[in-house]
């Protein structure tokens, strides 16, 4: 059985077909747009800035952005399109890696997130987390591949929400359907839990700085006008990210061009080849 294709969960999402929404978005490479405005959302909480800034090869190894980059996005895969096997591994791979990170944050004195407790197994943390992953996914979808209606949003929410089961979060933590994640989302950007710090701004310019520096700028300009551009506006301001109408066409226009082109890029590389017919039937588990 498929990870994300539970029973419980489809019991409450309702009755639809047999492939999940979860399989169409995630198979689509055009997604990964979503993910820096995913890590972004994730960093405007102090205690995973932190934690980020104290745990990750992000900072400090040349190759750690994209290094982080494939070891999720290889977990993601393996979990909407692996078997129930491989699926637990890559969760116990995960969980094994946060077991590692917990500790104190260490802003200057003064700031309130100083002294403030983290670990990446608190279920809060992970719901934020899943939470950001899922709202960008289908930010991305929508922008540079296609329209959702209400009801493919509502069973992407509630088939993603099985990831419970692998994580032993407790049930009902993840949102299970979309107006129930966009009700999380605005609270929590509305509540003292998220707060852009100093730290959250320098992880981003490393995360918006094109790696290795041979790539140049260019590759950098993208990253950061659809990272950039993909935010709520209130975040974005908070990191103090400078946007302007010029800007913004760039991404409508950046948008357009793809959406036009996608349907005629070959499968082999439009879609993930795990997600493909006849492609590998499991993925490295990192």
């Amino acid at each position: 059985m498929n990870a994300l294709k539970d029973p419980e969960i489809f019991q409450q999402a309702g009755p639809f077909d047999a492939t999940p929404v979860t399989h169409r978005i995630h198979r689509e490479v055009a997604v990964l747009a979503g993910w820096g405005r995913a890590i972004l959302l994730q960093m405007a909480s102090p205690r995973i800035a932190w934690a980020i800034r104290e745990h990750s090869g992000f900072r400090a190894e040349k190759w750690g952005r994209l290094s982080r980059l494939s070891r999720t996005l290889n977990s993601m895969l393996i979990m909407t399109f692996g078997d129930e096997e491989a699926a637990r591994r890559a969760a116990r791979g995960i969980d094994a890696l946060h077991g590692q990170v917990h500790g104190v944050v260490g802003e200057p004195a003064g700031s309130p997130w100083a002294g403030a407790s983290y670990s990446a197994r608190d279920p809060e943390l992970m719901r934020w987390v899943h939470a950001t992953l899922v709202d960008s996914f289908v930010v991305a979808y929508e922008r540079y591949v296609g329209p959702l209606s209400l009801q493919e949003k509502d069973r992407y929410c509630a088939e993603t929400a099985a990831l419970e089961l692998l994580f032993h979060l407790p049930p009902g933590l993840l949102p299970r359907s979309h107006e129930e994640l966009e009700r999380y989302m605005d609270d929590m950007l509305a509540s003292d839990q998220i707060a852009v710090t100093e730290t959250a701004r320098m992880l981003a310019g490393r995360l918006l700085s094109a790696e290795p520096r041979w790539i140049g700028r260019p590759v950098s300009s993208v990253l950061e006008l659809v990272g950039v551009g993909l935010l709520p506006s209130g975040v974005r301001d908070a990191y103090g990210f400078a946007w302007s109408g010029r800007r913004q066409l760039a991404l409508e226009w950046s948008s357009r061009a793809v959406r036009a082109v996608l349907p005629w890029v070959p499968g082999r590389i439009r879609y993930w080849p795990i997600s493909r017919p006849g492609g590998p039937s499991r993925a490295r588990v990192a």
